[in-house]
């Protein structure tokens, strides 16, 4: 008996220390696993834009009128259905206003004021649509997007400038000012399109980065004294918007180009494509006189 105790008290003096060690090994071993993960990617805020996060952008067509109706509308919207499955972003097209509030505003990446004209949202509506804005959200207007909420001074500063008249449809020279925007780097310097040219109230040029203006020499009606911006974009409170003015024509949404001009638009808002930096000149070289 005592030679069994002896051996047994031996034995864990040698086993109770490698046990300690091996638990303190797991120990260590499960808190590195632990802390070595990277977290959790925290839920979006409202309205934050579904591309920053999700796989694809979520872009709601918005179409709703209260004053004119565009028959392009139809096409309009069947056209941005075909573009985002060519181009990689998911479409949602309605004309009810009820959408804009916050839970549907913040799965997505970009809203599209396709055509709109009048009132097409109430206050409420319009708070939620603010708030979609302020936390990184896109707007794209196209066309008459320019002729809707004129009682909304907010939303006329998004758009960048508001309807006031039109001459007939016809043909028209654009100058493209700025090839290195998503929306007209694929535009030539001089775009020969046909559409319904708007005259606005006000020039946007101070508040906007114009993208393209019209040439008042290359066709009847003008309206802006020489200098006539007709896209452009700006940040503007948290957010994203652009404006078009074309789209008003059927012909328009099966030109390759305005297609295109579109697609650049949506992915810029959607918070998908960015404007290249511009380069910072060099300073010229100097050399010491002796």
């Amino acid at each position: 008996m005592n030679t069994t105790r002896s051996w047994l008290h031996r034995t864990s003096r040698i086993v109770t220390p490698v046990l300690a060690c091996l638990a303190s090994a797991a120990l260590l071993l499960a808190f590195s696993d632990s802390t070595d993960q990277d977290p959790p990617p925290p839920p979006r805020k409202p309205g934050a834009p579904a591309s920053k996060i999700d796989e694809r952008p979520r872009v709601l067509v918005f179409s709703k009128t209260t004053g004119f109706r565009h028959g392009s509308i139809p096409v309009g919207i069947k056209t941005m259905i075909e573009l985002g499955k060519e181009h990689g972003f998911d479409v949602v097209a309605t004309e009810d206003s009820a959408r804009f509030n916050e839970k549907d505003l913040a799965t997505l990446s970009c809203v599209v004021f396709l055509n709109t004209t009048g009132d097409v949202l109430d206050d409420v509506q319009q708070k939620h649509f603010e708030k979609f804005i302020r936390s990184g959200g896109g707007y794209v207007g196209v066309h008459s997007a320019a002729d809707t909420e004129y009682d909304w001074p907010w939303y006329g500063r998004l758009v960048g400038a508001w309807f006031k008249t039109h001459p007939r449809i016809q043909p028209a020279k654009i100058n493209v000012e700025d090839r290195t925007f998503p929306a007209t780097r694929m535009l030539p310097p001089i775009w020969d399109r046909t559409d319904e040219w708007y005259v606005y109230r006000d020039n946007p040029r101070p508040n906007v980065k114009v993208l393209m203006s019209l040439d008042e020499t290359s066709y009847q009606g003008g309206g802006m004294n020489g200098d006539h911006p007709i896209s452009w974009y700006h940040d503007f409170d948290g957010g994203r918007a652009f404006y078009t003015g074309g789209g008003h024509t059927n012909e328009s949404y099966a030109e390759p180009l305005f297609r295109q001009h579109l697609t650049g638009a949506v992915m810029w808002a959607s918070g998908r494509s960015d404007v290249p930096a511009k380069k910072k000149p060099t300073a010229p070289l100097t050399i010491d006189q002796p």
